[in-house]
């Protein structure tokens, strides 16, 4: 199962995205894996690492640090995959050294989806408004797009979080199950 989850900052998205992991987890004979994309780069990207930590403690994720290159991820068989989060990882793809640009992050992608038994991608609303932008955010915003239109075309449930509510516009039955 596939699951794809969107929302703005602090919207309950990262809650909702481990309920829905540990949910498909249950009776799987493979890992639950937080795959972790944040780069560590000063103290508010070590508190949030932190709290986000802590949100997750005894739930039994194995956590995986994976800014980029997704594609040469070994998974374990079987395995239970939440990615934190898509905003991240294409930003590290694109700006940080190493980083492989648009093509490493959807080729990436398409390996977690042919590897992970169930997959659960944390997305970020970053469209709303605003006109279009040149430049390096323009870059970012095109291969985010392009990143969240493979996941929502390949996950079996899509989702917008709104104040931790999610308002499901994919969903493979005539309703979600509670968590």
């Amino acid at each position: 199962m596939t699951v794809y989850l969107e929302g703005g900052s602090a919207c309950g998205k990262s809650r909702l995205g481990e309920e829905w992991a540990v949910f498909l987890h249950r009776g799987s004979p493979g890992p639950l894996l937080y795959l972790a994309t944040m780069e560590a780069g000063d103290g508010e990207s070590q508190g949030r690492i932190a709290r986000h930590r802590a949100a997750r403690s005894g739930k039994g994720f194995e956590t995986v640090e994976r800014p980029r290159d997704l594609a040469s991820l070994d998974l374990p068989p079987r395995a239970t995959v939440l990615l934190e989060d898509l905003g991240n990882l294409a930003a590290n793809e694109l700006y940080s050294p190493g980083g492989g640009g648009e093509a490493a992050l959807l080729s990436g992608l398409e390996r977690l989806f042919d590897r992970a038994e169930n997959l659960v991608i944390i997305g970020n609303a970053v469209f709303g408004e605003g006109p279009g932008l040149d430049g390096e955010m323009g870059a970012y915003l095109q291969a985010l797009s392009a990143a969240q239109s493979l996941c929502a075309a390949r996950c079996g449930i899509a989702a917008e979080v709104v104040c931790g509510i999610p308002l499901y516009h994919k969903f493979p039955g005539k309703e979600a199950p509670r968590l």
